[in-house]
Protein backbone atom coordinates (compact mmCIF):
# COMPACT_ATOMS: atom_id res chain seq x y z
CA UNK A 1 0.00 0.00 0.00
CA UNK A 2 1.51 3.68 -1.37
CA UNK A 3 2.33 5.69 1.96
CA UNK A 4 0.05 8.65 2.96
CA UNK A 5 1.03 11.72 1.00
CA UNK A 6 3.61 10.08 -1.43
CA UNK A 7 1.03 9.79 -4.20
CA UNK A 8 0.81 12.08 -7.62
CA UNK A 9 -2.89 12.36 -7.03
CA UNK A 10 -1.79 14.09 -3.57
CA UNK A 11 0.84 16.30 -4.59
CA UNK A 12 -1.53 17.31 -7.43
CA UNK A 13 -4.09 18.74 -5.51
CA UNK A 14 -1.40 20.48 -3.09
CA UNK A 15 -0.78 22.49 -6.06
CA UNK A 16 -3.97 23.43 -6.60
CA UNK A 17 -3.36 26.72 -5.19
CA UNK A 18 -0.69 27.67 -7.40
CA UNK A 19 -2.11 26.91 -10.54
CA UNK A 20 -4.87 29.49 -9.62
CA UNK A 21 -2.32 32.00 -8.46
CA UNK A 22 -0.72 31.89 -12.18
CA UNK A 23 -4.42 32.51 -13.81
CA UNK A 24 -5.22 34.80 -11.55
CA UNK A 25 -1.85 36.57 -12.34
CA UNK A 26 -2.02 36.51 -15.86
CA UNK A 27 -6.25 37.31 -16.18
CA UNK A 28 -4.94 39.81 -18.80
CA UNK A 29 -4.63 37.39 -21.27
CA UNK A 30 -7.72 35.96 -20.78
CA UNK A 31 -9.23 39.43 -20.63
CA UNK A 32 -8.00 40.26 -23.85
CA UNK A 33 -9.68 36.83 -25.11
CA UNK A 34 -12.86 38.20 -23.96
CA UNK A 35 -12.71 41.40 -25.41
CA UNK A 36 -11.83 39.78 -28.92
CA UNK A 37 -15.07 37.27 -28.55
CA UNK A 38 -17.60 40.28 -29.15
CA UNK A 39 -20.12 37.78 -28.01
CA UNK A 40 -23.22 40.69 -28.15
CA UNK A 41 -24.93 38.68 -30.53
CA UNK A 42 -24.39 35.10 -29.25
CA UNK A 43 -28.12 33.70 -29.16
CA UNK A 44 -26.66 31.03 -27.07
CA UNK A 45 -23.87 29.28 -25.31
CA UNK A 46 -22.72 25.70 -25.64
CA UNK A 47 -20.14 23.99 -23.50
CA UNK A 48 -18.33 20.87 -24.37
CA UNK A 49 -16.66 18.17 -22.31
CA UNK A 50 -16.57 14.74 -20.57
CA UNK A 51 -16.03 13.52 -17.27
CA UNK A 52 -14.30 15.82 -14.68
CA UNK A 53 -14.14 18.53 -17.70
CA UNK A 54 -17.59 18.42 -18.22
CA UNK A 55 -18.48 18.48 -14.42
CA UNK A 56 -16.24 22.46 -15.12
CA UNK A 57 -18.58 22.70 -17.43
CA UNK A 58 -22.18 22.57 -15.48
CA UNK A 59 -20.16 24.92 -13.11
CA UNK A 60 -19.55 27.29 -16.18
CA UNK A 61 -23.37 27.00 -16.87
CA UNK A 62 -24.20 28.81 -13.94
CA UNK A 63 -21.91 31.35 -14.21
CA UNK A 64 -23.00 32.29 -17.59
CA UNK A 65 -26.70 32.03 -17.29
CA UNK A 66 -26.84 34.03 -14.24
CA UNK A 67 -23.56 36.68 -15.61
CA UNK A 68 -24.24 36.84 -19.36
CA UNK A 69 -28.39 36.26 -19.09
CA UNK A 70 -26.86 33.50 -21.87
CA UNK A 71 -29.10 30.06 -22.23
CA UNK A 72 -26.75 27.43 -22.31
CA UNK A 73 -26.67 24.12 -23.89
CA UNK A 74 -24.26 21.26 -23.13
CA UNK A 75 -22.98 19.56 -26.16
CA UNK A 76 -23.23 16.22 -27.22
CA UNK A 77 -20.43 15.10 -29.23
CA UNK A 78 -21.71 12.06 -30.54
CA UNK A 79 -24.16 14.35 -32.74
CA UNK A 80 -21.25 14.83 -34.32
CA UNK A 81 -18.58 11.83 -34.24
CA UNK A 82 -21.31 8.80 -34.58
CA UNK A 83 -24.66 11.27 -35.60
CA UNK A 84 -22.57 13.25 -38.03
CA UNK A 85 -25.36 15.77 -38.17
CA UNK A 86 -23.68 19.00 -37.95
CA UNK A 87 -25.26 22.07 -35.72
CA UNK A 88 -26.26 25.39 -36.56
CA UNK A 89 -24.30 27.15 -34.01
CA UNK A 90 -23.59 30.80 -36.15
CA UNK A 91 -22.63 33.58 -33.59
CA UNK A 92 -23.16 31.24 -30.15
CA UNK A 93 -20.54 31.40 -27.57
CA UNK A 94 -18.95 27.46 -27.74
CA UNK A 95 -16.74 26.47 -24.80
CA UNK A 96 -14.95 23.37 -25.12
CA UNK A 97 -12.71 22.37 -21.80
CA UNK A 98 -10.30 19.60 -21.90
CA UNK A 99 -6.98 18.85 -20.06
CA UNK A 100 -5.44 16.51 -22.47
CA UNK A 101 -6.66 18.59 -25.31
CA UNK A 102 -6.11 15.29 -27.60
CA UNK A 103 -10.21 13.47 -27.04
CA UNK A 104 -11.02 13.05 -30.53
CA UNK A 105 -14.70 13.92 -30.19
CA UNK A 106 -13.95 17.21 -29.01
CA UNK A 107 -12.22 17.79 -31.48
CA UNK A 108 -14.34 16.96 -33.77
CA UNK A 109 -16.89 18.91 -32.04
CA UNK A 110 -14.83 22.37 -32.29
CA UNK A 111 -14.12 21.99 -35.56
CA UNK A 112 -17.70 21.45 -36.39
CA UNK A 113 -19.12 24.19 -34.55
CA UNK A 114 -16.02 26.98 -35.97
CA UNK A 115 -17.36 26.04 -38.86
CA UNK A 116 -20.80 26.80 -38.44
CA UNK A 117 -19.83 30.08 -37.24
CA UNK A 118 -19.57 29.80 -33.72
CA UNK A 119 -17.10 31.74 -31.48
CA UNK A 120 -14.62 28.98 -30.19
CA UNK A 121 -13.19 29.12 -26.76
CA UNK A 122 -10.40 26.31 -25.81
CA UNK A 123 -9.71 25.96 -22.21
CA UNK A 124 -6.86 23.31 -22.00
CA UNK A 125 -4.30 22.07 -19.65
CA UNK A 126 -2.04 20.93 -22.80
CA UNK A 127 -0.74 23.17 -25.19
CA UNK A 128 0.05 22.72 -28.01
CA UNK A 129 -3.10 20.44 -28.17
CA UNK A 130 -5.64 19.44 -31.67
CA UNK A 131 -8.38 20.71 -29.06
CA UNK A 132 -6.65 24.11 -28.30
CA UNK A 133 -5.88 23.89 -32.52
CA UNK A 134 -9.62 23.69 -33.18
CA UNK A 135 -10.44 26.90 -31.48
CA UNK A 136 -10.30 30.32 -32.57
CA UNK A 137 -9.46 31.32 -28.53
CA UNK A 138 -7.35 29.18 -26.37
CA UNK A 139 -7.25 30.08 -22.81
CA UNK A 140 -4.57 27.75 -20.92
CA UNK A 141 -4.80 26.24 -17.44
CA UNK A 142 -1.02 26.02 -17.12
CA UNK A 143 -1.06 23.42 -14.48
CA UNK A 144 1.63 21.44 -15.36
CA UNK A 145 2.02 17.46 -16.15
CA UNK A 146 -1.21 15.73 -14.25
CA UNK A 147 0.49 12.07 -13.33
CA UNK A 148 -2.41 10.86 -11.89
CA UNK A 149 -5.53 9.65 -14.10
CA UNK A 150 -7.82 11.40 -11.58
CA UNK A 151 -7.88 15.41 -12.74
CA UNK A 152 -7.72 17.50 -9.54
CA UNK A 153 -5.56 20.46 -10.21
CA UNK A 154 -6.61 20.78 -13.90
CA UNK A 155 -10.47 20.64 -12.79
CA UNK A 156 -10.19 23.49 -10.54
CA UNK A 157 -7.73 25.75 -12.84
CA UNK A 158 -10.41 24.56 -15.48
CA UNK A 159 -13.44 26.27 -13.19
CA UNK A 160 -10.83 29.43 -11.96
CA UNK A 161 -10.06 30.14 -15.88
CA UNK A 162 -13.25 29.72 -16.77
CA UNK A 163 -14.94 32.14 -13.94
CA UNK A 164 -11.94 34.65 -15.39
CA UNK A 165 -13.32 34.29 -18.53
CA UNK A 166 -17.01 35.24 -17.29
CA UNK A 167 -15.77 37.47 -15.31
CA UNK A 168 -13.93 39.21 -17.76
CA UNK A 169 -17.00 39.03 -20.21
CA UNK A 170 -19.35 40.40 -17.87
CA UNK A 171 -16.90 42.85 -16.08
CA UNK A 172 -17.97 41.73 -13.04
CA UNK A 173 -15.86 43.35 -10.35
CA UNK A 174 -17.19 41.27 -7.27
CA UNK A 175 -16.52 37.73 -9.00
CA UNK A 176 -12.65 39.20 -10.35
CA UNK A 177 -12.35 40.15 -6.87
CA UNK A 178 -13.56 36.64 -5.36
CA UNK A 179 -10.86 35.34 -7.81
CA UNK A 180 -8.18 37.23 -6.28
CA UNK A 181 -8.95 35.87 -2.95
CA UNK A 182 -9.31 31.93 -4.36
CA UNK A 183 -5.63 30.83 -4.13
CA UNK A 184 -5.78 31.87 -0.74
CA UNK A 185 -9.03 30.10 0.13
CA UNK A 186 -7.56 27.46 -1.59
CA UNK A 187 -4.27 27.06 0.75
CA UNK A 188 -6.63 26.95 3.52
CA UNK A 189 -8.69 24.09 2.15
CA UNK A 190 -5.67 22.06 1.85
CA UNK A 191 -5.65 22.32 6.16
CA UNK A 192 -9.68 21.17 6.51
CA UNK A 193 -9.80 17.70 7.31
CA UNK A 194 -13.06 15.74 6.05
CA UNK A 195 -11.93 12.28 7.41
CA UNK A 196 -15.46 12.18 9.52
CA UNK A 197 -17.07 11.28 5.80
CA UNK A 198 -14.35 8.19 5.31
CA UNK A 199 -15.90 7.18 8.32
CA UNK A 200 -19.42 6.28 6.36
CA UNK A 201 -17.95 4.70 3.43
CA UNK A 202 -17.06 1.38 4.22
CA UNK A 203 -20.05 0.27 4.87
CA UNK A 204 -22.05 2.27 2.46
CA UNK A 205 -23.86 0.82 -0.33
CA UNK A 206 -23.85 4.08 -2.17
CA UNK A 207 -23.20 7.24 -1.68
CA UNK A 208 -24.94 11.02 -2.85
CA UNK A 209 -23.20 14.14 -3.54
CA UNK A 210 -25.54 17.05 -3.56
CA UNK A 211 -25.31 21.06 -4.11
CA UNK A 212 -27.18 23.18 -5.96
CA UNK A 213 -26.83 26.27 -8.73
CA UNK A 214 -23.27 26.63 -9.07
CA UNK A 215 -21.99 23.65 -6.57
CA UNK A 216 -24.06 21.54 -8.62
CA UNK A 217 -20.84 20.88 -10.99
CA UNK A 218 -18.51 19.98 -7.68
CA UNK A 219 -20.89 17.58 -6.51
CA UNK A 220 -21.00 15.55 -9.89
CA UNK A 221 -17.16 15.74 -9.63
CA UNK A 222 -17.12 14.79 -6.08
CA UNK A 223 -19.02 11.88 -7.24
CA UNK A 224 -17.08 10.45 -10.14
CA UNK A 225 -13.61 10.75 -7.40
CA UNK A 226 -15.63 8.54 -5.18
CA UNK A 227 -16.91 6.20 -7.82
CA UNK A 228 -13.61 5.71 -9.85
CA UNK A 229 -10.81 6.07 -7.13
CA UNK A 230 -12.91 4.44 -4.11
CA UNK A 231 -15.07 2.13 -6.23
CA UNK A 232 -18.20 2.93 -4.90
CA UNK A 233 -21.44 3.62 -6.44
CA UNK A 234 -21.50 7.87 -6.47
CA UNK A 235 -24.23 9.79 -7.56
CA UNK A 236 -23.80 13.54 -7.68
CA UNK A 237 -27.42 15.31 -7.36
CA UNK A 238 -29.26 18.34 -7.44
CA UNK A 239 -29.93 18.89 -3.35
CA UNK A 240 -33.70 19.96 -5.38
CA UNK A 241 -33.56 16.79 -6.55
CA UNK A 242 -33.34 14.63 -2.97
CA UNK A 243 -36.97 16.23 -2.66
CA UNK A 244 -38.05 14.10 -5.67
CA UNK A 245 -37.55 10.65 -6.96
CA UNK A 246 -34.24 10.15 -5.77
CA UNK A 247 -35.21 10.67 -1.96
CA UNK A 248 -36.89 6.89 -2.11
CA UNK A 249 -33.12 5.22 -2.74
CA UNK A 250 -31.80 6.57 0.43
CA UNK A 251 -31.37 5.22 3.53
CA UNK A 252 -28.93 4.37 6.38
CA UNK A 253 -26.36 2.56 4.45
CA UNK A 254 -26.84 5.96 1.95
CA UNK A 255 -24.41 8.81 2.87
CA UNK A 256 -25.14 12.19 1.76
CA UNK A 257 -22.19 14.35 1.21
CA UNK A 258 -23.81 17.97 0.69
CA UNK A 259 -22.58 21.61 -0.17
CA UNK A 260 -24.57 24.34 0.74
CA UNK A 261 -23.56 28.17 -0.93
CA UNK A 262 -24.34 31.06 0.65
CA UNK A 263 -27.07 32.59 -2.41
CA UNK A 264 -30.49 32.26 -3.34
CA UNK A 265 -29.76 28.37 -3.01
CA UNK A 266 -29.00 27.91 0.28
CA UNK A 267 -33.01 27.72 2.03
CA UNK A 268 -33.66 25.14 -0.64
CA UNK A 269 -30.27 23.21 0.87
CA UNK A 270 -30.90 23.86 4.34
CA UNK A 271 -34.91 22.76 3.76
CA UNK A 272 -33.47 19.36 2.18
CA UNK A 273 -30.60 18.77 4.95
CA UNK A 274 -33.35 19.34 8.07
CA UNK A 275 -35.56 16.52 7.03
CA UNK A 276 -32.41 14.20 5.57
CA UNK A 277 -31.44 14.91 9.63
CA UNK A 278 -34.94 14.14 10.79
CA UNK A 279 -34.62 10.54 8.47
CA UNK A 280 -31.42 9.46 10.53
CA UNK A 281 -29.54 9.52 6.97
CA UNK A 282 -25.94 10.25 6.90
CA UNK A 283 -25.58 13.52 6.34
CA UNK A 284 -22.02 15.30 5.86
CA UNK A 285 -23.02 19.26 5.51
CA UNK A 286 -20.01 21.41 4.24
CA UNK A 287 -21.12 25.09 4.49
CA UNK A 288 -23.85 28.22 6.41
CA UNK A 289 -24.36 28.06 10.67
CA UNK A 290 -25.19 23.99 10.59
CA UNK A 291 -22.13 22.64 8.56
CA UNK A 292 -20.86 19.36 9.98
CA UNK A 293 -17.14 19.67 8.18
CA UNK A 294 -14.81 21.68 8.80
CA UNK A 295 -15.26 24.73 6.78
CA UNK A 296 -13.54 27.97 6.06
CA UNK A 297 -16.70 30.16 6.27
CA UNK A 298 -18.24 31.42 3.74
CA UNK A 299 -17.02 33.44 0.88
CA UNK A 300 -17.99 34.03 -2.98
CA UNK A 301 -20.29 31.33 -4.00
CA UNK A 302 -19.13 30.91 -7.35
CA UNK A 303 -14.90 30.54 -5.61
CA UNK A 304 -16.53 28.45 -2.36
CA UNK A 305 -17.72 25.31 -5.21
CA UNK A 306 -14.16 25.96 -6.21
CA UNK A 307 -12.59 25.66 -2.70
CA UNK A 308 -14.95 22.87 -1.34
CA UNK A 309 -13.58 20.42 -4.22
CA UNK A 310 -9.86 20.39 -2.37
CA UNK A 311 -10.86 19.01 1.12
CA UNK A 312 -13.30 16.48 -0.51
CA UNK A 313 -10.28 15.59 -3.07
CA UNK A 314 -7.92 15.23 0.15
CA UNK A 315 -9.97 12.95 2.17
CA UNK A 316 -10.57 10.77 -0.71
CA UNK A 317 -7.25 10.21 -1.95
CA UNK A 318 -6.44 9.48 2.00
CA UNK A 319 -9.17 7.07 2.13
CA UNK A 320 -8.30 4.90 -0.88
CA UNK A 321 -4.63 4.24 0.97
CA UNK A 322 -6.29 3.23 4.07
CA UNK A 323 -8.45 0.90 2.03
CA UNK A 324 -4.92 -0.28 -0.18
CA UNK A 325 -6.24 1.35 -3.57
CA UNK A 326 -3.76 3.27 -5.91
CA UNK A 327 -5.26 6.79 -6.23
CA UNK A 328 -3.21 6.90 -8.98
CA UNK A 329 -3.94 4.48 -10.96
CA UNK A 330 -7.49 2.96 -10.69
CA UNK A 331 -8.85 0.26 -12.19
CA UNK A 332 -9.35 -0.20 -15.98
CA UNK A 333 -9.17 3.77 -16.86
CA UNK A 334 -6.44 5.85 -18.65
CA UNK A 335 -5.68 9.12 -19.05
CA UNK A 336 -6.71 10.07 -22.18
CA UNK A 337 -10.33 8.90 -22.72
CA UNK A 338 -10.13 7.77 -26.98
CA UNK A 339 -13.97 8.68 -27.39
CA UNK A 340 -15.18 9.01 -30.80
Amino acid sequence: MAQSGSSAMAHEILESADVVSRIVRDRHAIAEVARCLDIGAAPVAVLCGRGSSGHAGVFLRYLIETRLHLPVSASAPSVITAFRKPLTLRNALFIVISQSGRSPDLIAATQSARASGARTVAIVNALPSPVADAAEFVVPIEAGPEHSVAATKTVVGSMAAGAELIAALADDTALRSALDRLPERLYRGLTLDWTEVSDDLAGASAVFVASRGLGLGSAREIALKLAEILRLPALGFSAAELQHGPRAALSSKTPVIMMRLMDETAATVDAVATELRERKIALHLCGGPRSTLPWLGDDDPATDAITMLVPAYRMIERTAQEWGFDPDRPLQLSKVTETF
